[in-house]
């Protein structure tokens, strides 16, 4: 079996010495890079999650990860120094998937990798399910929206919609009981398997927007992904 491979995105020498050695010792492959531009060059195909800082010379963690995400879907875990809301916000925006403020434990940092690798992992091995029994159940079609769980594919209009691995989580599981109403502790423990803090709502809604951009014709006036205020989401 492979080896998961990280490339770590950090300036810092000891830090990103210290998260080396201890992910090593896990059994990771890491690859290293001091700015965002190096790592640019270094990402390819082979990589399970990128380990990403968002202050650094040069470019910027934000705007490496919005190059990172003009090319790959792989998960990107933020190292920021930044508390507040909004600078998480801007991360998640950018195409992150989850963010560690620093200074942080070395076990914290090795539980958020263990979630992120995992679920890409599974997300990726969908894609290996041929069989023709699983086929024949593998699509489910509301309005203008078709879903092809064997290959993890979206279709909006005829037209593939490039989501991200969150983003076609939770639409799947909206779809999956339309007209259902979803809290966002309900899609945030379901989609992102961890226990809900008050900061997880701002998570999902995030996630809600950007994929609403992608399936909706009007985002601003949903057709299909509606908000139940006080109460949370459901498709439509």
């Amino acid at each position: 079996m492979d080896k998961t491979t990280i490339l770590l995105i950090e300036d810092d020498e000891d830090i990103r010495e210290g998260i080396r050695i201890l992910l090593e010792s896990e059994g990771y492959v890491i690859k290293e890079a001091g700015n965002g531009r190096d790592g640019l060059a270094i990402l390819d195909d082979e990589m399970d999650l990128v380990i990403l800082d968002i202050m650094m010379p040069g470019i910027s963690g934000i705007k490496t990860c919005e190059e990172i995400r003009k090319r790959s879907y792989v998960p990107v875990l933020f190292l920021t120094a930044k508390s507040g809301e909004s600078d998480r916000l801007l991360g998640l925006m950018a195409g992150g998937d989850d963010y560690l403020i620093k200074p942080f434990s070395y076990a914290e940092l090795l539980g958020r990798v263990k979630a992120l690798v995992r679920r890409y992992h599974v997300y990726k091995g969908k894609e290996n399910k041929t069989d023709t029994h699983t086929l024949s159940n593998t699509i489910i079609a509301m309005n203008n929206i078709r879903i092809h769980t064997a290959f993890n594919e979206v279709w909006v209009d005829d037209r593939e919609a490039d989501l991200t691995e969150l983003e076609y989580k939770i639409l799947l599981l909206l779809m999956q009981y339309p007209k259902k109403t979803f809290s966002a502790r309900n899609l945030y423990e379901s989609v992102w398997e961890e226990p809900y803090v008050y900061t997880s709502n701002n998570t999902v809604m995030v996630h809600i927007r950007k994929l609403r951009r992608k399936i909706e014709r009007n985002p601003d006036m949903p057709e299909h992904i509606k908000t139940v205020w006080g109460k949370g989401y459901r498709f439509e």
